[in-house]
């Protein structure tokens, strides 16, 4: 997956985000973001890499974010790893 298609997967994330008005105020607690930032964040790979992470927590959200989008259920993974901070981690 290119960088530029992992951006377009999370930038449906962050709208899919925005629009939830019961997932919304979680992520906002838990990243300590405004939704100033949210729209800031849109132009920032790494934020929405961690917007990625957060969806990917619960599988309960990752199958609504991609039933609603079209996507593969592992299409937020995949995108997750093409963005900063999402490489494989190697403990050795």
């Amino acid at each position: 997956m290119t960088p530029d298609f992992a951006e377009t997967i999370a930038l449906r994330a962050l709208a899919w985000i925005a629009a939830n008005e019961e997932l919304l105020p979680v992520f906002l607690g838990a990243s300590g973001a405004s939704e100033v930032d949210l729209r800031d964040g849109a132009r920032d790979p790494a934020f929405l890499g961690a917007l990625l992470d957060f969806i990917t927590m619960d599988d309960a959200w990752v199958t609504a974010f991609c039933d609603s989008a079209g996507l593969d259920y592992h299409a937020p993974m995949t995108a997750r790893a093409a963005l900063p901070g999402g490489g494989d981690v190697h403990w050795t």
